[in-house]
């Protein structure tokens, strides 16, 4: 499995970081009121967000059924009905990956078939808060289950604290049990950082450390994925001139959502980022208002919420 490469610690390129905010706060306002898709482009590009999402259960409630109930969903995320009216009816779609905890890997694997990825969360999620060989040891179990992308938490006092390169080398010891097995989802956990300069300053630390994707949040923060995080995000993804993925995670729950996201890795990072290769959707009620968006898109009327229950 190709993965991305660690590269040397530069304290300078970290220390000269800097954030317009009003800037930022303008941009995002203008991708959230004037970029849109156009009618006759909709139903493409919610099939396309079908295609990134990370369809993901996270909680005390699951079980194995539970998870093998989403790895069907996951496989056949839009009714096949909907797809004979949009005159597409034998488009592969499946979603990104299945996002779950450790313990429900294997049987996802076997639910998925190797079809499409099975993701783990790692590193003490969601906190991060466990002691660092447990992290290490977590990541090789994952890995050995059969997960092949993994989905790891910085330790966020560590930024609070400017500790640039003891970040720097936490991230990538995260990357060394991962590289050329598995792709590593960095997550900076957006809502804990508080500031969009050290949002910057993360994104970029763990874009030196080998990160194959950098991701908002956990879901569990004060606030997850937010518009001017993800645009700071981009921009430090941007600077690197590194193909590095993009994952906004928590609170994305409707298809207008998932939308501007897409509009903004369009416009700051071009098409390469509207794919799963590079960009990721991580939720789990998302899919049932795409799904109702397509349906409105062949139909012309909306269907009830529970024909497209996901569990």
């Amino acid at each position: 499995m190709e993965t991305n490469k660690a590269h040397p610690f530069d304290p300078a390129l970290v220390n000269t970081i800097r954030v317009n905010v009003p800037a930022v706060l303008r941009r995002t306002q203008t991708l959230a009121t004037r970029r849109t898709f156009k009618v006759e482009s909709q139903a493409a590009a919610y099939i396309r967000a079908v295609s990134c999402l990370d369809l993901t259960t996270l909680t005390g409630a699951d079980t194995p059924e539970r998870v093998k109930r989403l790895c069907k969903k996951a496989l056949t995320p839009v009714d096949p009905s909907i797809l004979q009216q949009l005159g597409i009816p034998e488009l592969p779609l499946s979603v990104g990956a299945v996002c779950v905890y450790d313990a429900f890997v294997p049987t996802a694997v076997r639910a998925l078939g190797g079809r499409i990825p099975v993701a783990a969360v790692s590193t003490g999620f969601s906190a991060g808060q466990t002691p660092f060989y447990l992290k290490l040891k977590e990541i090789e179990t994952s890995v050995g289950r059969g997960a092949t992308e993994i989905d790891v938490v910085i330790s966020r006092a560590l930024v609070h604290e400017g500790k640039w390169r003891e970040l720097y080398h936490e991230i990538k010891a995260f990357h060394e049990v991962c590289e050329g097995r598995a792709r590593m989802k960095t997550i900076l956990g957006v809502g804990d950082l508080e500031e969009l300069e050290k949002v910057a300053k993360a994104s970029a630390v763990a874009i030196m450390a080998g990160s194959d994707f950098i991701k908002t949040s956990t879901g569990f923060e004060p606030s997850n994925a937010t518009p001017e995080a993800g645009l700071v995000m981009a921009r430090a993804v941007k600077a690197s001139g590194l193909s590095v993925g993009i994952k906004p995670a928590g609170g994305i729950r409707s298809a207008k959502d998932a939308m501007f996201w897409l509009a903004l890795m369009l416009e700051e990072l071009g098409e390469a980022w509207t794919k799963p290769e590079l960009f990721r959707i991580g939720a789990s009620g998302l899919l049932t208002d795409i799904d109702r968006q397509l349906s409105h898109c062949a139909t012309g009327r909306y269907s009830k919420l529970d024909h497209h229950a996901i569990a």
